[in-house]
């Protein structure tokens, strides 16, 4: 299934159905209720929905936003934060998710999980990377302290989001809605591919896993994972994929087939068939550069 998220367009409406009708123009199969979703939009959603108009594929955490932020904020609460406060929010708000997901008949939602609390490396990494300097000694010394760092302070975090994910998922389990846990692109952020399959074995079968090909791209890029190998790994806990192109080495959200560094051609035959694709685009992008991506997708791999 080809299904296309609001992130492109959501800032620009103050009407959530002409928000989907406007992305249904493009001929996805759904939509994705992206995490920019504000409490205004939500009438015009609901109405498209129960009339029938469009079908929504997931929903991504925090779908609607909190109240108090304004614009797209995935992280803006977090699961590994050491405030008590905040993870308990941060639990509330993915419940209204789930909830808001089983009333749009979504199956699926996805959830960004936290970070490891550090100095911040991968910026860094991308800014020596894009100087073609990915080989120099001075980039192996900056991964190899940000390794021995984030090992070394992991545990305390993972053990907050395993505390938080279990009143989520029992949630998610009454409701019959599957929780995707989303690759990152930051090395500081959890969950590590070591990390991922502890997580998915604790949480199963409500949680499962969700690949982003432009985050995992960017790992590659920085030499953190093989994105071939990983993919093949992981495929058949896989619930879904969001899709975009990255320019090397690090800007995402590309429409795909548009000079970008994903090998489609190499990745999509180790996904099992009758996956989700989610199409995460860059509001940038225009509508024709959409458009024409989706034509050469369904050229190449069907629909």
């Amino acid at each position: 299934m080809l299904s296309i998220s609001t992130c492109w367009n959501s800032t620009r409406h103050t009407d959530g159905a002409a928000m989907l009708e406007e992305l249904q123009g493009f001929g996805f199969d759904a939509v994705e209720l992206g995490h920019g979703i504000r409490l205004s939009l939500l009438e015009g959603i609901q109405t498209a929905v129960e009339q029938g108009r469009v079908r929504i594929s997931s929903l991504h955490n925090f779908c609607p936003l909190p109240v108090e932020i304004l614009t797209p904020s995935p992280d803006c609460l977090l699961f590994s934060s050491h405030r008590e406060a905040e993870r308990d929010r941060a639990v509330r708000q993915t419940l209204q998710t789930i909830d808001f997901a089983a009333r749009l008949g979504a199956p699926k939602v996805v959830l960004h999980c936290g970070r490891v609390v550090m100095p911040p490396v991968t910026d860094q990494l991308l800014r020596l990377a894009g100087k073609g300097r990915h080989l120099a000694p001075e980039y192996a010394r900056l991964k190899t302290r940000a390794v021995r760092m984030r090992e070394a302070r992991a545990p305390k975090h993972i053990a907050r989001l395993k505390d938080c994910l279990k009143r989520i998922v029992e949630h998610a389990a009454e409701k019959e809605v599957r929780l995707g846990l989303e690759t990152r692109q930051a090395y500081e952020e959890i969950p590590s591919e070591r990390e991922f399959p502890d997580l998915l074995d604790t949480f199963a079968p409500t949680a499962g896993y969700w690949h982003d090909l432009g985050h995992v791209q960017i790992r590659h890029n920085l030499g953190f994972v093989d994105h071939a190998e990983w993919l093949a790994k992981m495929a058949p806990r896989l619930l879904g994929c969001h899709v975009h192109d990255v320019i090397w080495p690090g800007r995402d959200h590309q429409p795909p087939f548009t000079g970008g560094s994903v090998d489609y051609e190499k990745l999509i035959p180790l996904i099992p068939k009758g996956m989700l694709f989610v199409w995460e685009m860059s509001p940038r992008r225009t509508r024709e550069e959409i458009a024409e991506s989706l034509r050469l997708w369904k050229e190449r791999f069907g629909s």
